[in-house]
């Protein structure tokens, strides 16, 4: 838990002026930024995975830049830095696409599979947290990447998307499905891994809009795609013309609608991104191709996004030769919910801290009202949600959530919690104001949470980096602790040996050492 300070006087003032018909009382304290020590792994003899660099600049186009660095991408590319923040991502990723397995979402998804694509002996590749089952590389892509993201537990980057869902689940699959003689290392899946974020990142730079929260399209099914193809062309081995022809077709599959945030159908955006990337990938070394240019031509990727300029994201290239990765980390969630609810439950929660200390307990016939200052959002702000996929888009919930429980867990999503009497109670006494200062990026937000007592005590706290945020990441311990909590039905024995072979990542480990241990 974060350490506290007082807000500032001006803030104070204005969230006392909305709680008109309370007293002058106050407990205030503000979340505070700490960045903790993290161990970086030794330094590693480096795979050269081909035999040129990749060609940084000057280059023609976007389109020719990226698919000659996927082509020539290596773990010379990698630094420490790269290297252990990307091993932590993927055993995160990991655990949560195990545990989303077990979703009655993820099980409707199998039982579609199970109609449309079939579940046989002769398929490879496994479907993760499952006993036994296995399917063709595209829909295991397609439902372990839906599981990664069933309970919106998954890494968050900035600009904003679900980088890691859409990635490891295409590259596992395809690693499955190779055959003996051409099985990849586990080190060979780290380097794909990274060329697959890599690619997302550098997407995601071409446009303004995509710093700000996503109010139209749905970031997972613009980049995710586009990197699955990176990292499936990379794990392929194809060259640089045919990494061009896997992104021009992987453009064809992408994109989905906000509109679909909080209902059983947004995890598929990430499944479908892994499947379809990895088609891409397998389309194009067949011979299929695409435009050329696609990076590069507003009726081509450009089409996501208004403001899509490649051209300025080759002159920021030109001036580091750096991963982005390196540059900046990624968000490990410790909540199952959308990452911007996290900044109202670390408020929440100090704010309950302060209400223990002052009276004993939480008693909601004592709140008269709850105030939330968030960014403006339609999508994360729903009053009273009516499934466990809307609850976890909603500031209200999960603020009520967190000052009932004291903790956010998968458990706080059920049908049984969210039917509470006195969460709805709650519910009904919370306002959420949106000024027009409190930008929607998870760069530059805040979340102030105001909890107003009949005794006319104003409990408030301000949340500007809630722990697992990029700037103020999980330690690694907390994130092994993780892991293992989500996957508690996997057989006790494979949690150590899968925590071990993904420090590792090892170049003499094959990759369905890990996979197998996935399964029950």
């Amino acid at each position: 838990m974060q350490k506290a300070t007082k807000v500032g006087v001006n803030s104070a003032n204005k969230l006392e002026k909305l709680f008109c018909q309370c007293g002058r009382n106050e407990v205030s304290t503000s979340s505070k930024v700490e960045k903790p020590t993290i161990s970086h792994d030794s330094k590693r003899h480096l795979h050269q995975a081909t035999e040129t660099k990749p060609i940084n600049l000057p280059a023609t186009s976007l389109t020719t830049y990226l698919a000659d660095t996927v082509s020539n991408f290596s773990s010379r590319d990698l630094s420490d830095t790269v290297t252990h923040r990307s091993k932590r991502t993927i055993l995160d990723i990991i655990g949560v696409g195990v545990i989303g397995s077990q979703t009655e979402v993820s099980q409707a998804y199998r039982d579609f599979a199970s109609v449309s694509d079939g579940f046989n002996k002769k398929s490879k590749a496994a479907i993760w947290g499952v006993q036994h089952l296995k399917s063709s590389a595209p829909m295991a892509a397609y439902l372990n990447g839906a599981s990664c993201h069933a309970m919106d537990f998954d890494d968050t980057w900035h600009p904003a998307t679900h980088p890691s869902g859409p990635v490891l689940p295409a590259i596992l699959a395809l690693s499955d499905w190779l055959p003996e003689s051409d099985k990849p290392s586990l080190h060979d899946v780290l380097v794909a891994y990274n060329i697959g974020i890599q690619v997302q990142g550098a997407l995601l730079r071409c446009s303004q809009q995509a710093r700000n929260i996503p109010h139209r399209l749905h970031p997972p099914s613009i980049v995710g795609v586009m990197g699955s193809a990176a990292a499936s062309s990379r794990l392929l081995g194809l060259g640089s013309k045919k990494c061009r022809h896997a992104m021009a077709i992987a453009a064809s599959f992408a994109g989905a609608p906000m509109a679909n945030a909080g209902t059983t159908t947004k995890p598929l955006h990430s499944g479908k991104s892994a499947r379809f990337g990895l088609e891409a990938a397998l389309l194009a070394s067949k011979g299929i191709e695409g435009n050329e240019n696609i990076l590069d031509m507003a009726s081509g990727f450009g089409a996501f996004y208004d403001d899509y300029n490649p051209e300025k994201l080759l002159e920021e290239i030109s001036q580091s030769d750096n991963m982005i990765l390196h540059e900046q980390d990624i968000a490990i969630k410790r909540f199952p919910c959308h990452l911007g609810m996290h900044w109202g439950i670390d408020a929440a929660m100090r704010v309950r801290e302060e209400m223990m200390n002052s009276v004993g307990k939480i008693v909601p016939e004592d709140i008269i009202e709850i105030k939330i200052i968030a960014p403006k959002s339609r999508y994360i702000n729903r009053p009273i949600p009516t499934s466990e996929h809307e609850a976890r888009h909603s500031f209200q919930f999960t603020v009520c959530s967190a000052l009932l429980d004291g903790e956010v867990t998968p458990e706080t999503f059920h049908y049984g919690y969210r039917r509470r009497q006195t969460l709805h109670s709650l519910l009904h006494k919370t306002e959420v104001i949106t000024p027009d200062d409190n930008i929607a990026s998870f760069e530059n937000m805040y979340i102030e949470v105001a909890v107003c007592l009949k005794n006319g005590q104003i409990i408030q706290s301000r949340c500007n980096t809630p722990y697992g945020h990029w700037r103020y990441p999980l330690s690694d311990q907390d994130i092994q602790k993780k892991f293992t909590n989500n996957t508690k039905h996997l057989p006790a024995e494979n949690r150590p040996e899968i925590i071990k072979l993904v420090q590792k990542m090892s170049k003499s480990k094959k990759s369905t050492e890990l996979t197998e241990l996935l399964q029950l």
